[in-house]
């Protein structure tokens, strides 16, 4: 890469740049970030990048667009890492590893714990005297006791279902607790000990409590040895019953044990990782293990892969990197590795062993070693039960890959079948958008319309977008579908007109005032999809405003809503031929569905198993899904009055949350007086008095 391609005060900052440790950004024409990375000797590796001839390869690619450079220094090589990878996760550069950022991970919760059990605690309320234990997720409270991380919401309640067999503690609701006059299902069945009504003291319960902490803690044997002496002082004094439930008890610990293969005493809290390269995709799986047991993985899958990789392999190759394995398929399972650690673990509470299928390198461990304050180790040739556990992570990360590839090779395979079906340009697929509207509604109550987004061969659920429908005869889907489209459309037709692009050339449109774009109605919050994980926490770049009209506009329905579709196309003066009605077919079944054309085309049938058909089936649906949901939350908060709370000047979301979790419910809130209202967490007497008052 010759000199001369960049500009004179880029090469002059490069060279001026300290032979310091610290993070450089690289920044393209239109101030995109391209790449962020960090070095011990800032002059020496960035000099590197425009000195060398990099030519055909992605980092000449990379370095060809640079125009701008921004550095900052730090006092140490771990500073600079943790400072990589913050600007990473919320930056999101275009040529580094990047893996979701998805930490919210379930616990296994225990109230008040910390309070109840000391010496001098007063005890306010029953409830409180009685611990209960709930599957949990967000902010630790450091009244209550928290055990995890887990892996997924499953092996939270597995464990729930478990410390009820063993130790049946309560789950109740507060609120379900107060009011009971009779022991509910779980104490006939034997998974809760019946606090409720009396059935077991205070003690009693207290001595379960801790028996149930310290199981979590790993500290098995130690509970079975407590249970088998109360068994033993219990039987010295004739009193056989109680006798017998200690060894029920042990027994039901013990066949739990049993079924745990996985479990050890040596190993409390330790973390197995295990990567898997191929076919330009990466997977890393991430295994759990707490207090001894093994709760279970969950596969990552980060983005960038190749071109980061490429960067990488050409920093090692010039010794730019450290000591990296000399096999490049190695070094990529090694950045890809020691990405995943330093955006997973950065700022977060982890054990300090991970067990690796892949060497971490020193300066990696150090950060995290001064990040949390102690060691943190990684063992890369595991023994005994660690080896067993790596082997499972391996084998994991082989089968998610595997179906991931498949997947997307599927999902590839539909995209091309539906352009050729369609007679779509076949040369860009990779950037076929196509967005779908649907409209749902209960009797003309709580009208709203969805938009959802395929790009890229998948679904991009960041992108979706509900609009609440107002101003129309309530059961109107065509009007529905009227606003929606030119709330979608009106803006992107507008800049269109403005820019002179595409093919829009007719005189001024007026949009009427209800149909125009606003932000408060137009677009609520986008929700996670039901069967996938939580969405991605990086920002939304989609905006209705912006000049990017989709490949195909989907709409739910037949004739009817295609034509409503025309008539705002033609009034916005955009291309008729994008418009695609899914008409159901006789009987409305499955796999009889015809296309219906908004520029005079004769319908198409595809085939009950046609791979376009079922990509047009998945969008269809997956609108339809999402239309329906926001219309029953919608419906749910008028009917109930679930916005009445968030009114009250002084009640955000936060003690919202607070208060319908103390009470179980608006009704219950409004049901409970100023003194209990001022016993939740950040409500004071006069903001309870305010919120009586208010509900009444």
């Amino acid at each position: 890469m010759s000199d001369n391609t960049h500009s004179d005060q880029l090469l002059s900052e490069v060279a001026a740049l300290p032979g310091l440790p610290g993070v450089y950004r690289y920044f393209d024409a239109q101030g995109q970030l391209l790449y962020v990375g960090k070095a011990r000797n800032l002059k020496k590796r960035v000099s590197s990048y425009f000195q060398k001839t990099h030519d055909g390869t992605r980092i000449g690619h990379m370095i060809s667009k640079i125009v701008r450079m921004e550095t900052t220094v730090v006092r140490s090589e771990a500073e600079a890492l943790l400072l990589e990878n913050n600007l990473i996760k919320t930056l999101n550069p275009k040529f580094n590893i990047l893996f979701r950022d998805d930490k919210s991970y379930p616990y296994l919760k225990i109230t008040g714990t910390r309070e109840v059990f000391k010496p001098s605690a007063r005890i306010p309320s029953p409830s409180q005297a009685f611990p209960r234990m709930a599957y949990y997720r967000g902010v630790v409270d450091r009244r209550h006791s928290y055990y995890g991380p887990y892996p997924s919401a499953w092996a939270v309640k597995e464990s729930i279902t478990l410390l009820q067999k063993v130790f049946r503690l309560r789950t109740c609701e507060d609120t379900v607790f107060a009011n009971r006059t009779r022991p509910c299902l779980l104490y006939q069945i034997k998974r809760c000990s019946g606090p409720c009504v009396d059935l077991i003291d205070h003690e009693a319960y207290a001595q379960d409590v801790l028996d149930a902490e310290r199981f979590l803690r790993g500290e098995t044997q130690a509970v079975l040895d407590t249970l088998e002496q109360r068994m033993l002082a219990h039987a010295e004094k004739l009193e056989f019953e109680q006798a017998a439930e200690i060894r029920n008890q042990m027994s039901a610990l013990s066949r739990v044990l049993h079924q745990q293969a996985m479990d050890t005493v040596s190993d409390q809290d330790v973390d197995v990782l295990a990567v898997k390269v191929h076919g330009g995709r990466a997977c890393v799986n991430l295994a759990m293990i707490r207090g001894g047991r093994h709760l279970g993985d969950r596969p990552y899958f980060p983005a960038h892969v190749d071109d980061a990789t490429a960067i990488g392999n050409a920093l090692a190759e010039e010794g730019e990197e450290g000591a990296k394995p000399a096999d490049p398929a190695e070094r990529v399972a090694v950045q890809v590795l020691e990405a995943f650690i330093a955006q997973h673990y950065l700022g977060v509470a982890m054990p300090h062993t991970l067990v690796t299928s892949h060497p971490v390198g020193k300066s990696l461990l150090d950060a995290l070693t001064e990040q949390i304050g102690a060691k943190v180790n990684a063992v890369h040739h595991p023994r005994e039960h660690r080896r067993i556990w790596l082997e499972m992570a391996q084998k994991n990360a082989d089968i998610a890959l595997a179906r991931l590839l498949a997947e997307e090779g599927s999902q590839q395979a539909r995209t091309r079948a539906l352009a050729d079906a369609l007679h779509l340009p076949d040369d860009q697929l990779d950037t076929l958008r196509v967005e779908c509207f649907d409209i749902s509604h209960t009797a003309g109550e709580s009208t709203q319309a969805s938009c959802v987004v395929f790009e890229g061969h998948k679904m991009q659920n960041s992108q979706y977008r509900r609009y609440k429908i107002e101003g129309i005869t309530p059961g109107d889907d065509y009007a529905a579908m009227r606003q929606v489209l030119l709330r979608r459309y009106g803006r992107i037709a507008e800049a269109m007109r403005e820019e002179g692009a595409g093919e829009v050339a007719t005189p001024e449109v007026e949009i009427p005032v209800d149909a125009q774009p606003d932000a408060t109605v137009r677009a609520e919050p986008v929700v996670a999809l039901a069967d996938q994980e939580p969405s991605p926490t990086e920002p939304t770049v989609e905006s209705i405003a912006g000049p990017r009209m989709p490949d195909l506009v989907l709409i739910d329905g037949g004739k009817g809503q295609v034509s409503m579709a025309r008539e705002v196309f033609e009034q916005l003066g955009l291309d008729l031929s994008l418009i695609v009605g899914v008409e159901k077919g006789e009987g409305r079944k499955v796999g009889l569905e015809e296309l219906v054309f908004a520029d005079g085309r004769e319908k198409v049938y595809l085939g009950h198993d046609s791979a376009a058909l079922m990509l047009v089936a998945q969008i269809r649906d997956e609108a339809h899904r999402f239309a329906i949901t926001g219309m029953r939350a919608q419906r749910a908060k008028v009917r109930t009055g679930g916005s009445k709370l968030e009114d009250i000047p002084g009640v955000g979301p936060k003690k919202r949350a607070r208060l319908l979790q103390r009470f179980g419910g608006v009704r219950g809130v409004a049901s409970a007086s100023v003194e209990d209202l001022s016993t939740v967490e950040g409500i004071s007497t006069e903001l309870a008095d305010a919120i009586y008052r208010a509900l009444h």
